[in-house]
């Protein structure tokens, strides 16, 4: 193909899999230009000859003339699998870039390798994006949301792209700058984290319809539509409703015959892992993460079901009511999975040094993503009031929301515990809110063992905090304490 000024391409991107291709469309809708390259080259070819046919879309064989064809200055977008193939294909690209080029990377990569990716090619006088882009393929075709973050030199150049490909939500599109460095894959691995615990929330509510309250895939299907009317309107709950829907060749319900084992690509891990780096509780994303490695062990616990009492009771109550009360400790559940998520994002923000815009954030997860729901407007609304607010729950509308569901969230999770029914993230949930309001807890005993068996010292009450002492519990030990490790 012979590239002149007039046929130069406005952005290229590397990477040809259902993302990549769906990106590519949706950018040509837009009206900008593209260039398309992939290792495999039969699937620029195919990618060609099908989907892309009688488009602008240019595709190459060659890195190089793929690179020659984009306008300066140059803008590529990797939609590649996440970790070393990223550095491979940037340590190809660079050779053929110039000062103030742009690299974006749009897989889910761990936002300390876009850390590390931003600095080291800010050497080089590369610019680095690290973005985050949620929706799936649906998303990526016809508006995602996608979560920017890197070199902020960058974001002039590739914003009218970038906003004009998202989802719009009110006239508003679900894309802004996140912040410097690793910001934007951070907030793509919390949003993906949050993603983990409403998956976790949807599939309790159903197991304790389908198990604990005897009711068919018909009724439930009818009761998650009616929910995605109300305040869980949300894309999770509506594909959910239509996943019910489904039957197989025979005439059954497709979901029976799914095997009950869930796989996990790793975002969720991360957040958990970086919630106990950090000393933040994100119980209920844990919860959903450890859910997922349960299911896994299918085998052990189809022999643990031959050997394990199961409980004996029965549910013999109104089901009408039991439905409102899954309901409402699915939606407390819900807000209790996002105040977490954003305490957790507040102190990354403190610790990384960052500017995150939480409002901002709420806003760019109203469309285009999985997680996108009716209440994120209610959390925009409520950082504009109090951008310094400490956590979602001192909001008003949460506040209020939580009070009046809390009666039925305690019903549901009771009745799942006296039926047998495992509800991790609902129970957990539960836990934190109760801990969260909780003006002296256990830890004070905690902390006289801790001084007992090891002089780790402790605080009081009746002295300012910062002054540490240590009892010689047993009249054996010394007068020597041991350091602190503070979380």
């Amino acid at each position: 193909m012979t590239v002149t000024e007039q046929t130069m391409a406005d952005i290229g991107l590397i990477g040809l899999a259902v993302m990549g291709q769906n990106l590519v469309l949706n950018m040509n809708d837009k009206g900008f230009s593209v260039a398309v390259y992939n290792r495999t080259t039969s699937k620029v070819d195919a990618f060609l000859d099908g989907p892309a046919k009688d488009t602008r879309i240019m595709g190459f064989h060659d890195l190089k003339r793929f690179v020659a064809a984009l306008k300066v200055p140059r803008r590529v977008m990797l939609m590649v699998k996440a970790g070393p193939v990223v550095d491979q294909i940037i340590n190809e690209l660079v050779p053929y870039l110039e000062k103030g080029d742009i690299i974006i990377d749009g897989g889910n990569s761990l936002y300390q390798d876009s850390d590390r990716r931003t600095h080291e090619l800010h050497q080089k006088g590369i610019l680095f994006i690290g973005s985050g882009v949620s929706g799936g393929e649906e998303g990526a075709r016809h508006g995602p949301s996608l979560m920017p973050g890197g070199n902020h030199a960058a974001w002039p150049a590739i914003k009218p792209i970038f906003q004009a490909i998202s989802a719009q939500v009110e006239g508003e599109p679900c894309c802004d700058w996140v912040g410097n460095d690793g910001a934007g894959h951070y907030v793509k691995m919390v949003h993906n984290g949050i993603e983990y615990g409403d998956m976790q929330l949807i599939c309790e509510a159903y197991q304790m319809m389908r198990e604990g309250l005897g009711m068919t895939g018909d009724q439930i299907q009818q009761v998650f539509a009616e929910w995605n009317e109300g305040e869980l309107d949300s894309y999770l709950i509506e594909i959910t409703r239509d996943i019910l829907g489904v039957k197989d060749t025979d005439g059954q319900l497709l979901i029976d015959k799914i095997l009950d084992t869930a796989g996990q690509k790793g975002t969720g891990k991360w957040t958990g892992i970086n919630a106990l780096e950090l000393g933040i509780p994100l119980t209920l994303i844990g919860e959903a993460v450890f859910a997922r490695c349960l299911s896994a062990l299918k085998d052990e616990r189809v022999e643990a079901a031959q050997q394990l009492p199961a409980s004996a009771a029965r549910f013999d109550g109104d089901k009408q009511e039991m439905v409102n009360a899954i309901r409402d400790a699915l939606y407390a559940s819900k807000i209790i999975s996002y105040a977490q998520g954003y305490m957790l994002m507040r102190e990354a923000a403190n610790t990384y040094g960052w500017q995150l815009n939480y409002g901002g954030i709420a806003m760019m997860w109203r469309g285009g993503c999985i997680i996108r729901s009716r209440f994120l407007g209610k959390i925009r609304d409520a950082y504009l009031a109090n951008p310094e607010l400490k956590n979602l729950l001192l909001d008003g509308f949460f506040k209020t929301a939580i009070a009046q569901a809390l009666p039925g969230w305690r019903k549901a999770v009771t009745a799942a515990i006296t039926l047998g029914i495992p509800v991790p993230t609902f129970s957990s949930a539960l836990s934190f809110y109760d801990g969260y309001r909780s003006e002296r807890l256990p830890a004070n005993l905690l902390q006289a063992q801790r001084d007992y068996f090891g002089a780790h010292t402790y605080e009081r009450l009746d002295r300012p905090r910062g002054e540490f002492f240590h009892t010689n519990w047993t009249g054996r030990g010394g007068d020597v304490s041991a350091s602190q490790y503070d979380v």
